[in-house]
């Protein structure tokens, strides 16, 4: 009996009975984004050490001409270094520098045996916990006691202030996920460019949703954060829009490949980048260098700029975004209706009959 007239074809592209060369193409891909997974995890989080802790040194008037100076430079010499250090010549200013996120910490060195470590848990408990086992440490050696006050407490529902992490990853990836799907499900380059504006423009409208209803949740379902509904809302927006955008931008140019990118980028590296668990100054040098620049770590510290610090730090986290937005807008519209038009071949597990 003669054979279907396309099965020598779909013979001759299996590499295995019922595995194509693109199936199989597609599990090693798979296989290196979740290799990938567990190196950026574990290689991000397996030994949070302070590197270069920004703190401020308060030290009492009258004090001895040289004695900040040389309170500075012995926590400057410290094995592994751990604080970078730098003088205030009042506690005011210090306590200005902290509530601008300008350093992690203030260390006001008493008149007597002693001191006290100002810290802003609003900006991640793990960090307010390794400046006061290293200064506890130092004090202790001087015969010293240090008492920890926290000025900028996270508040009473957002535990260690990791609410902010976790409400930016939800909007990442709800982001990221409605790209994938509009790509998936109706090719992933659209067939002409006003299809293409009319795929961001469903993508704005499902970003605004977005942003009022994370903000919403941990508003007043929730109770996590305290106001500053409209602010979280705008911010919501901008973060889903832009890594939809950009994730829309990377399928339009590379297929299927381009999910598989979008995860690589947002969450392998983004995630544990991201200032969490664990902020930039307990991560190692690679984490902490990338993740301002990603989406998840722009999301965090603008969320906890917004709720804590009265905005800082959240302008810098907009122009990121607004980057990733113009980029992913400017290339999906560039490549929509770019080359032929057929939708990409279903994965094939079996044989064409």
């Amino acid at each position: 009996m003669a054979q279907a007239p396309g099965r020598h074809e779909a013979e001759r592209r299996e590499l295995l009975p019922g595995v194509t060369r693109r199936a199989a193409l597609l599990v090693v891909g798979v296989l290196l984004l979740q290799l990938g997974f567990v190196l950026s995890y574990v290689g991000a989080f397996h030994a949070p050490t302070p590197r270069d802790v920004p703190l401020a040194v308060v030290v009492p008037s009258g004090a001895p001409e040289g004695t900040a100076d040389s309170i500075a430079d012995r926590l400057e010499g410290l094995s592994g270094d751990p604080l970078d250090v730098r003088v205030v010549d009042s506690e005011d200013d210090a306590r200005r520098l902290l509530a601008d996120r300008e350093v992690a910490g203030v260390l006001v060195v008493g008149a007597g045996t002693s001191d006290t470590l100002l810290v802003a848990g609003g900006a991640g408990g793990a960090v307010s916990s390794a400046l006061t086992e290293v200064l506890t440490r130092v004090d202790a050696a001087q015969q010293r006691t240090l008492t920890t006050d926290d000025v900028v407490p996270a508040a009473e529902g957002d535990a260690r202030g990791l609410s902010a992490f976790y409400l930016a990853v939800g909007w990442v990836v709800g982001g990221y996920l409605v790209a994938s799907i509009i790509g998936v499900s109706a090719g992933s380059r659209p067939i002409t460019r006003v299809r293409g504006l009319v795929r961001l423009g469903s993508l704005a409208v499902y970003a605004v949703v977005s942003g009022i209803g994370g903000a919403l949740i941990t508003g007043p379902v929730l109770g996590v954060f305290d106001g500053h509904l409209l602010e979280l809302s705008a911010f919501g927006a901008l973060l889903v829009f832009a890594v939809g955008a950009f994730t829309m931008a990377l399928q339009v140019w590379t297929g299927l490949i381009g999910i598989g990118l979008a995860i690589l980028l947002f969450v392998i590296l983004g995630n544990p980048s991201a200032g969490g668990a664990y902020p930039a100054p307990l991560l190692p040098p690679f984490w902490a260098a990338i993740g301002p620049w990603l989406p998840p770590g722009a999301g965090t510290d603008a969320v906890r700029g917004i709720v804590y610090f009265g905005g800082a730090g959240a302008g810098r986290a907009c122009l990121v975004l607004a980057g990733y937005a113009v980029v992913g807008v400017v290339l999906t519209v560039l490549g929509s209706g770019r080359g032929s038009a057929a939708p990409e071949p279903e994965l094939e597990l079996e044989p064409a009959q």
